[in-house]
């Protein structure tokens, strides 16, 4: 047994935090740009691209509001406050704790500002420190860095460590009602984002959303299964079992990590090879794993219910090549890798083997995205 805890980092000097969190700002840009590219490609829908957009967009917001925070991390400010605590060996993500405290900070943000000069009554009094007293108003800046941290959280739309269930429909099935539901959860196993889409056939007399019974039992169902370490068609089945009028169709996971980074992180492998020969320059020594893994109904049988009913349940497609399908729990599982242009060409050059089947999408800073 080994303590995870060895394997997280803070980051205590100012300029390697703040190159941290545009790293990641880069990042997120660039998936939202991938995500786009998969849509052209036929192998997202528009809906699914808008739905994960969305919580890409809600972890933007969420590095940029811990850049606040952690703004004058390293200065003397007259007041320990940390830094921000990074899984170095799993993921390259923060850790779970700091977005479980980040809502905690949410909860309270419009206390605290209340509470707060302004921003132009604290830009004035370092005007007057620099000019008058002629220092560095260190304690001024720590205090408008906070400032618009809790600002940010005000404004919402993050992503948090839980972000609960949303229904959508999609039209009808014969006489059933079709949903997508969505939910995604800030994985505090291996600190990575993972986003879930499922979609169902609902053949209940009250419609999901509206279904005071039926939908606050789905959230909660539905949260306490959004857990890494379980696979998807355990997750169908136990939802199939426990709500005999929702029909799960179809399911969708998405991870989002790990990061690997020459100047960040220490994870092993082949990449962490191709990032250190790379030798790129600031702000393209990265690459960040993506998973997609899908489960999808094949039939439909029906089970006795008691002595005069039965129910139907659904009978789940598994990957059938080698075996894979037992072992993974899915239908398909598609790994893909964001990377510069530089860690490409090393990637390309040495080719690793296992990365055969791994889909490479090549980003620049002028937005441009390839795939090979």
């Amino acid at each position: 047994m080994t303590d995870p805890g060895q394997d997280h980092t803070g980051l205590t000097d100012s300029f390697a935090s703040r190159r941290y969190f545009r790293k990641f700002e880069t990042i997120v840009v660039h998936l939202l740009r991938v995500a786009a590219t998969m849509e052209a490609e036929g192998e997202v829908s528009k809906d699914e691209v808008r739905i994960v957009s969305r919580y890409l967009s809600g972890l933007l917001y969420t590095f940029r509001a811990l850049s606040m925070k952690y703004l004058l991390v390293g200065r003397d400010t007259g007041r320990f406050f940390g830094s921000l605590n990074m899984d170095k060996r799993d993921s390259g993500f923060p850790v779970a704790s700091e977005l479980l405290t980040m809502a905690n900070d949410a909860q309270q943000a419009r206390v605290h500002l209340d509470n707060m000069p302004t921003e132009s009554e604290l830009k004035d009094e370092m005007v007057r420190t620099i000019i008058g007293d002629r220092e560095i108003p260190t304690k001024l800046q720590f205090a408008l860095s906070q400032r618009l941290y809790y600002e940010e959280l005000l404004k919402g739309e993050l992503f948090w460590a839980r972000n609960d269930p949303q229904c959508h429909w999609m039209g009808d099935s014969g006489e059933r009602r079709r949903f997508r539901i969505h939910w995604a959860v800030y994985d505090s196993q291996i600190n990575l984002p993972v986003i879930y889409l499922l979609e169902i056939e609902d053949s209940g007399r009250v419609t999901l959303p509206k279904d005071q019974r039926r939908w606050p039992e789905v959230q909660s169902h539905l949260m306490a299964q959004a857990l890494g370490g379980l696979k998807l068609v355990t997750i169908a089945k136990g939802f199939d079992e426990d709500f005999d009028d929702l029909h799960p169709k179809r399911l969708r996971r998405i991870h989002v990590g790990p990061m690997y980074s020459s100047a960040y992180t220490e994870q092993s492998g082949p990449l962490r090879a191709v990032l250190d020969d790379a030798k790129a320059p600031e702000g393209n020594d990265w690459a960040l794993a993506w998973t997609i893994e899908d489960l999808e109904s094949e039939q439909v049988v029906e089970e006795r219910a008691g002595w005069f009913s039965t129910v139907e349940r659904e009978v789940f497609a598994l990957d059938p090549f080698g075996g894979r399908g037992a072992e993974t729990g899915a239908t398909h599982t598609r790994r893909s890798i964001i990377l510069p242009q530089r860690p490409f060409q090393v990637l390309a050059e040495h080719n690793p083997p296992g990365f055969a089947d791994v889909r490479k999408f090549v980003v620049s800073a002028a937005g441009q995205v390839l795939r090979y």
